[in-house]
This record gives structure tokens, C-alpha cells and sequence, in this order.
């Protein structure tokens, strides 16, 4: 009769960091508890212990990634005051920087069941994240509210600009990685795509 394993206070943190490396090299279709548990070299249900379910884990997982991209995000800001639209400009490219580099946790990283689940509080981290976007675009356009917009037929507020502009740099993130944006602009730099992305919901920059 084999003896029970003994409890391993660094498991659980163990089982994310095989959770992450699996993701950026298989993608999400290879996170299940069984292949993570075996690559982490446990029995099968030693994940169990610390996450009752899949979904937990992938949340955890998710969780790393929003740390990431938020640490990424504080280190493009900087300390310094700077014109908002430059500012807002740094942060898309290191947002599509992010998106490119880690495709599956992007992926992984908005999925509706994993915000809505509620474990880790995800949501916790991924709003302050757009907070900082509604921030930027309010400072780059003082002419429109910080809000949704007063109704209909009225100019969008800073939140819907900030979203569409969300919507569309997550558009451009997810076209540039398949190759279409590539095949159909015969660039291999997205930097022009994203600059007609800020003066398409920001205006025109000055000056140029």
C-alpha cells in the first residue's frame, strides 16, 4: 500500500507556473488538470487540493496574466505627467505587444466564463485596467464626458470611446496574429493600423 502524499505548501504555486508554461506552448485546449498535475509531476488529483475545479484553475492561471499585462502597463505609463494622447498611444502598443507575444493567455484572459465566475476577483484587476484606458482617452478628448454619452444621438462619453477603442485594438490584435491584417495591408508593422486606430476615435494629432 503506497503512502499518501504529504501536503506541499508550494503546489499550488507550482501548478500555475506549469498551468502558464503549457499555455504559451500548447495553448488553452491543453489545460486540463490531468496533463498540468502529470506535467507537475503529482498524482491526478492532487490539483484538487488547492483547485475543486477547472475553472479555478484556469483563473488562476488567467490571473498571472492580468499581473503581467497590468506590471507592463504601469512601466509604460511611468512616473512622469505626459501629454495624454502620447501616453494613451505607448499604452495600445503595449497592450498589442502583449496580446501578440502571449497569444493563449490572451486568449485565455477574456474569457466570459472565466470574468464572470468570480474566482480571484478577476474582474478586480481586468476593470481598473479599462479604468486607466476611460482615463487616458477622457485627458486626449476634454470635449466629450467621462460617461457612456447623455442618450441617444448624443456624442459617446469617454467609456464608449475607450471601449470601441478597446474593441478595436482587441480586433487588431486577434487579426494581425492570424495574418490577415498582414496578408491584406502587405505590412509587417502594425504601427500604422494603430495610429489611424487613436485618430479614428480620437481625432486627427495635431501637427500632423
Amino acid at each position: 500500500m503506497s503512502e499518501p502524499e504529504k501536503p506541499d505548501p508550494d503546489l499550488r504555486t507550482r501548478l500555475v507556473d506549469v498551468g502558464v508554461d503549457l499555455l504559451a506552448r500548447e495553448g488553452a485546449g491543453a489545460l486540463t488538470l490531468r496533463e498540468i498535475a502529470r506535467r507537475a509531476g503529482v498524482s491526478h488529483g492532487a490539483p484538487r487540493r488547492h483547485f475543486p475545479t477547472h475553472l479555478e484553475l484556469l483563473s488562476a492561471i488567467a490571473h498571472r496574466g492580468f499581473t503581467d499585462l497590468a506590471a507592463r502597463v504601469t512601466t509604460a505609463r511611468g512616473g512622469e505627467a505626459r501629454d495624454p494622447r502620447a501616453e494613451l498611444a505607448e499604452l495600445a502598443r503595449t497592450y498589442l505587444e502583449f496580446a501578440l507575444e502571449n497569444p493563449g493567455m490572451y486568449e485565455l484572459m477574456f474569457r466570459h466564463d472565466l470574468l464572470e465566475s468570480g474566482h480571484l476577483r478577476l474582474r478586480d484587476t481586468s476593470l481598473p485596467l479599462f479604468g486607466v484606458l476611460v482615463e487616458l482617452v477622457a485627458g486626449a478628448r476634454p470635449d466629450i464626458g467621462d460617461g457612456f454619452g447623455a442618450g441617444s444621438g448624443s456624442a459617446p462619453g469617454a467609456r464608449t470611446v475607450a471601449g470601441a477603442l478597446w474593441a478595436n485594438l482587441h480586433g487588431i490584435a486577434q487579426l494581425w496574429r492570424w495574418g490577415s491584417l498582414r496578408l491584406a495591408t502587405g505590412t509587417d508593422d502594425f504601427g500604422p493600423l494603430l495610429r489611424t486606430a487613436l485618430d479614428a476615435h480620437l481625432g486627427p494629432e495635431a501637427g500632423r
